[in-house]
């Protein structure tokens, strides 16, 4: 019985024993540094930049002028000039239909020669009223007869005034025989044709000015915050150094001349006969009325010489009709800060790196929001360092490790 009870002792004791001596010849643990891992990010280092502003628009070429040429007499048509055709070329003065002038030629001889009658008979009836002016200071006329010569006087000066007036509407209706052209412009299209007779006020042909195009660009309001345009009823006229400063109703453009007003400068780009071609001009004048509905404002863009009849070179035309893709030039920001939009966080606010790589955020004001690019007015400083690289788990104060530097837009970036 006592052997029995000394042998699971003995394997106990055994056990026990085995478990010390292992114990006992352990592997000492030889304690190591935990390594902390930062997040890898890329900076842009702010180095403020000279910044013009650019606002984009686009719109169809139009005429500055568009007149319906119109007959200010009847008659039949007798010449047409070859450049009376849709698409013809024209210069100021230039005649370009002619009616026949028979009729009025006689009208203007009959004209004269009742003139001609109303002079002699204003002659004779003046002489007659000095003659008894004469008589009365004699005492030998009667008043009645001084007061028939004065009225038949009247009655012939009266007489030679309207002798005067059917002279001169006669000779004027003989000049409107021939049309002439009212400026340099083009046929856009015609109804006169050789034997043809029209009436009084009846349209002949439609015709506009090439002396410059107009495209009008409609714009978001919030766009005008970045362009110097007219939107007063004033508008700055260019000056040199001996003039003082002057201003001009927009409406008075036209009598200035070209480029007397100093209008924010567009470049117009479009496609004609299958290449890129571009023409420069310059914002005139607003439109007077804000869309209602869509917020939009419309500016006028102004091109000199659009068909390029004084060009040389051969400059394509900017036709009418043609769409276009409008550049105007804005404000210039002295000092601009632009950083990538993906550097703009929820709520208006930037990741700023300090001097100790760490993390905090900073509210900024937005000047502009572009497609790739934010332009920042407030609330950065040259030389600070702003997080561009994607961070969504970013807490204040967060240590992080940045990579090498390259330049970017409006500084220096590490990527």
């Amino acid at each position: 019985m006592k052997r029995v009870l000394l042998i699971p002792i003995a394997i106990l004791g055994l056990g026990v024993a085995a478990v010390f001596v292992l114990w006992l010849t352990r592997p000492k643990a030889v304690p190591s540094p935990v390594e902390q891992v930062l997040p890898v990010i890329r900076v842009l280092t702010l180095n403020p930049q000279a910044l013009q502003l650019i606002v984009k628009g686009q719109g169809t070429v139009t005429p500055r002028t568009e007149s319906n040429l119109k007959s200010q007499v009847s008659g039949e048509v007798v010449w047409v000039s070859p450049s009376l055709v849709a698409g013809g070329f024209f210069d100021a003065g230039d005649p370009l239909l002619k009616l026949a002038p028979v009729d009025y030629e006689a009208d203007l001889e009959s004209a004269r020669a009742l003139l001609a009658r109303a002079e002699s008979e204003a002659g004779r009836a003046e002489k007659e009223r000095l003659r008894q002016r004469r008589l009365a200071d004699r005492s030998v006329a009667s008043q009645a007869r001084i007061d028939d010569a004065e009225n038949a006087a009247h009655v012939a000066e009266a007489g030679l005034r309207e002798a005067h007036a059917r002279l001169g509407r006669a000779e004027r209706d003989l000049e409107r025989t021939t049309l002439h052209a009212p400026y340099r412009g083009r046929v856009r299209s015609e109804t006169a044709d050789l034997g043809q007779f029209v009436s009084r006020g009846e349209a002949l042909a439609r015709i506009y000015a090439v002396d410059y195009a107009e495209v009008r660009l409609p714009l978001p309001d919030r766009e005008l915050r970045y362009l110097d345009v007219p939107l007063g009823y004033r508008f700055p006229k260019i000056r040199d150094d001996s003039e003082t400063e002057e201003a001009y109703p927009i409406q008075d453009l036209a009598e200035v001349g070209p480029g007397s007003m100093a209008g924010p400068k567009v470049i117009l780009r479009a496609e004609f006969a299958g290449e890129d071609h571009e023409w420069t001009g310059s914002i005139v004048r607003t439109e007077g009325e804000l869309d209602p509905k869509s917020r939009m404002v419309t500016v006028v863009a102004r091109v000199e010489d659009p068909y390029g009849r004084s060009d040389e070179g051969g400059r394509p035309p900017l036709a009418v009709g043609l769409f276009v893709q409008a550049e105007i030039s804005g404000r210039i920001i002295p000092e601009a800060i632009v950083i990538p939009r993906s550097a703009l966080q929820e709520g208006g606010r930037v990741l700023v790196l300090d001097s100790e790589n760490r993390l905090h955020y900073r509210s900024v004001q937005v000047l502009r929001t572009e497609r790739e690019s934010v332009v920042v007015e407030g609330g950065l400083e040259a030389g600070e360092r702003v997080v561009v690289s994607p961070l969504p788990a970013a807490i204040e104060g967060m240590s992080v490790r940045i990579s090498n530097e390259d330049s970017g837009l409006g500084g220096s970036e590490s990527s």
